[in-house]
Formats: C-alpha cells, structure tokens, sequence
C-alpha cells in the first residue's frame, strides 16, 4: 500500500536533504534573479538562518561580485521602465530596498530609455491612439501615469494628441 510519508522520506534522500549554509542558500537566490543587499539579508533571516552568519555570507558574496547593489539597481530600474512605472516609483521602490540615494540617483540617471515615449506608450497601450478627443479618457490617463509614477508634466505631454512627424 503506498505511504505518502514513505515516497516524502525517499525524495528527501534521493536530493540530498542536508542543510545548506547561509552562502549557499543565498547564492540559490542570487542565481535565480538580483537582490539587494538588505533584501538578501531579510529573505535569509526570515528562514530561520543566523543574522551573524547570514552578514558574513552576504559579506563573501559581495566581494566576490555575486551580490553588488548598483547591479540590482540598474536590473530593476529597466525592469520596472518596460513594465510601464516612471522615475518617481521606481525611486521610491529602490530607496525600499535600502539602497542609498547617490546609487539610485546613478541608476535613474543610467536609465537608456526615454520616460516620455515609455508614458506615450502605457497610454496607447491602455486607452488607444485617439483617447486624447476625449476629456473623461484623458483624465483616466492622466491619473494612470500619476498612479505608475511619472510626474504631471510628462503626464501632461504624454495625453496630449501626437503631433504629426
């Protein structure tokens, strides 16, 4: 008769069910996508693993170059831009992840992209290329790119007709 505790127990042995150390549980993490510093740190902790050791793991990983802040900032900076959110979001949600202001400064400022044309595009995208004939459409744009975190005048710019080429 089959014994779901018994097929848990050979699982568990066929992977190796030893316990991993801090490094390399925050390595597992690093592999899979960036973090930051102190979200690293917090996702570590939050599993029961010690604050001292998981520092010193950090620590190993940051000199090493695995763990590097700037990298994390730049990675979710065009992250957010292509999923539609401005400069103004995206400060607050580095400034989140612990990072200090001259870092997401220089992340912003490394931006490529264009904030206007990325506002243009939400717009189009989610109300269409002749929502500007119609004031109610307008604001329900207006108040998107405000929610999503570009400023008023790039909101303003961006809800205007497009001017012909």
């Amino acid at each position: 008769m089959f014994d779901p505790e018994d097929a848990a127990t050979a699982r568990g042995r066929r992977r190796g069910s030893r316990e991993q150390s801090p490094t390399q549980r925050a390595l597992g993490l690093l592999t899979r996508r960036e973090h930051s510093r102190r979200e690293l740190t917090r996702k570590l902790t939050s599993r029961g693993l010690d604050a001292g050791e998981v520092e010193e793991a950090v620590d190993r990983l940051a000199e090493a170059g695995w763990q590097n802040d700037e990298r994390f900032a730049e990675s979710l900076v065009r992250s957010r831009a292509g999923n539609g959110y401005g400069p103004l979001h995206i400060r607050a949600e580095l400034a989140m992840h612990g990072l200090p202001a001259d870092a997401v400064a220089a992340a912003l400022a490394g931006y490529e992209g264009d904030w206007a044309e990325n506002a243009r595009d939400l717009v189009r995208r989610r109300f269409g290329e002749d929502h500007a004939a119609d004031p109610k459409l307008r604001r329900k744009a207006a108040d998107l790119l405000l929610r999503r975190g570009f400023d008023g005048e790039t909101a303003r710019n961006a809800n205007r007709s497009r001017d012909p080429d």
